[in-house]
């Protein structure tokens, strides 16, 4: 396998469009194809991601249409992905993949999406769609439940108080909307307290309003090539270094949901690859979805023992100069999630705090970053790790 590299990097500002997703996803993809110091017809494939598009604009079939906007060349083909939240970090990984045998030598990756589009109602049933249609959908399972039921389960495990840890969840989405402040292409970028979260609404006991994530708009996509032919176009190539991927099923199948078995199986592949250990990680971007995902995935990377993760942000460990900075973007706390979209921007964030181009939320130092991003009810994680 040839090594392999992130050259460009762009995503739109998160937040809320008029624009379509073939819109949005041109703006994000032609800024990568410069950052790249390429013409768009040397692009040799498009791997384009979409969750819900049917449903948003009566528009399914984009990535054709996403090729033609752009401008590659006509036997570029253009392949659409679908893996729920993780969609974008799966097309990444497979177009590396594809990169590294040989079979292309420049991929164009990344997606698009615009859950505003649907009004909150249709956003919240279709998002769950990607739920068990036929075990689960039809008992009323939602995110906001699933995760919900698993913070109650944790409190549970491990013997913490809810009001305890509720305190410290609230304490992650503080940390991460203060780091959204710094971050011009976040879609709430406004500092919170732990007070005005937990004053907030009841969305799925004991997750308030401000312990989960926005629905968003917007895109992403990175520019992937061979290691030769990045060093050959632009000055400061960002390498992946190892790369994860791995399935859970529905959830009667995963028994216990404060363990994302998933995830355990794909960072260990990831680090295996990359070969270091969680203490080499310097930056990371997780799928903090809910402010508990948060914490499950610092104890599924294996920088805390499980059941010892619940209090890092009340800690600062997980600030601007703790233990490991923990979503200086903003997560998708602040930064925002549109679900296509969500992978290629956290991959652009460690892209370019690995590269020092992230002005006040540079992470001094970062050398190494992890991506993490975690698709339905744990049914799906991509992991992918990027060296300097």
């Amino acid at each position: 396998m040839r090594e392999v590299a992130i050259l460009g990097a762009e995503m739109t500002k998160f937040g809320i469009y008029d624009k379509t997703n073939v819109e949005l996803f041109s703006e994000a993809g032609l800024g990568a194809i410069e950052k790249s110091n390429i013409e768009p017809d040397k692009i040799e494939a498009l791997f384009f991601g979409n969750c819900m598009g049917d449903f948003e604009e009566g528009q399914l079939h984009m990535a054709s249409f996403a090729h033609s906007a752009i401008g590659l060349k006509k036997s570029a083909p253009a392949l659409r992905f679908e893996s729920a939240c993780a969609t974008a970090t799966v097309a990444i990984r497979n177009a590396a993949l594809l990169v590294g045998a040989g079979v292309y030598d420049i991929v164009l990756a990344g997606g698009s999406e615009r859950a505003n589009a649907m009004g909150t109602p249709l956003a919240t049933r279709t998002f769950a769609m990607a739920s068990h249609a036929l075990y689960e959908t039809p008992l009323g399972i939602t995110f906001p439940g699933v995760f919900g039921m698993a913070t109650h389960m944790y409190s549970e495990k491990y013997n913490i108080p809810l009001d305890e840890l509720k305190r410290h969840m609230a304490e992650v989405a503080v940390k991460n909307h203060f780091h959204g402040v710094n971050n011009p292409k976040a879609h709430l970028r406004k500092e919170i307290t732990v007070e005005k979260v937990l004053s907030g609404m009841m969305v799925a006991d004991p997750l308030q309003l401000l312990d989960c994530c926005p629905f968003s708009d917007g895109s992403a996509a990175v520019v992937i090539a061979d290691a030769k032919t990045a060093k050959d176009l632009i000055k400061k190539p960002v390498y992946i270094a190892g790369m994860g991927q791995a399935a859970s099923g529905p959830l009667y199948y995963q028994k216990d949901i404060t363990r994302v078995k998933s995830r355990e199986i794909s960072i260990k592949k990831a680090y295996k690859e990359a070969g270091i250990t969680p203490s080499d990680i310097d930056v990371c971007e997780l799928h903090d979805c809910f402010t508990i995902a948060e914490i499950f995935a610092l104890e599924g990377f294996g920088f805390y023992e499980f059941g010892k993760g619940y209090d890092a942000a009340t800690k600062g460990e997980t600030r601007f100069g703790g233990k490991v900075v923990v979503n200086p973007s903003g997560g998708l706390k602040s930064k925002g999630h549109p679900i296509g979209a969500t992978g290629a921007a956290q991959v652009t964030e460690i892209a370019e705090q690995l590269r020092e181009e992230s002005g006040p939320r540079q992470v001094e130092g970062a050398k190494i970053g992890l991506v993490d991003t975690l698709g339905g009810d744990f049914g799906t994680v991509c992991n992918i790790i990027l060296r300097r």
